[in-house]
């Protein structure tokens, strides 16, 4: 099972609907995701949480998922940068925190055993949203395996 990773710095302040970033199931696969961090780049707290998306919106610039062992298999998942227009948010997944007034403050949260499953379907995924308040820009990451 490949293990890919993928990240960025935020191309804009995020919202309680649109992420600033986000990693969507491929058309047959169903990717496990690992790790996620989170990071701040202002001097401005932010609340952050991760939430499952049941629709693409308007997905920012795509990523690049690196696959970590050889670079000998390409992702079927795709990642995204901040979103322009508004997904349809799923589930809250429960893991959310605010980040300190600093930057650099950040999370790393890891997952298990067995991941949180992103179901097959290009309009399935995850993604770092606002959880209340004002958005700040964000360096984030996201671990997953297919």
């Amino acid at each position: 099972m490949p293990r890919f990773s993928t990240g960025a710095r935020a191309a804009g302040a995020g919202s309680t609907t649109l992420p600033s970033g986000s990693l969507y199931a491929g058309a047959a696969v169903s990717p496990r995701l690992r790790e996620v961090g989170i990071f701040n780049t202002t001097a401005v707290a932010v609340a952050v949480k991760l939430v499952r998306l049941t629709t693409a919106g308007t997905q920012g610039a795509g990523l690049v998922e690196a696959d970590q062992a050889v670079a000998d298999a390409v992702a079927a998942s795709a990642a995204f940068n901040t979103h322009t227009g508004a997904p349809t948010l799923g589930d809250d997944l429960g893991y959310r925190t605010v980040l300190a007034a600093a930057v650099g403050s950040g999370v790393i949260w890891t997952f298990g055993a067995d991941g949180i499953a992103i179901p097959v379907g290009t309009g399935n995924g995850i993604g770092v949203i606002i959880a209340t308040g004002t958005g700040q820009i964000l360096d984030w990451y996201m671990i997953f395996d297919e």
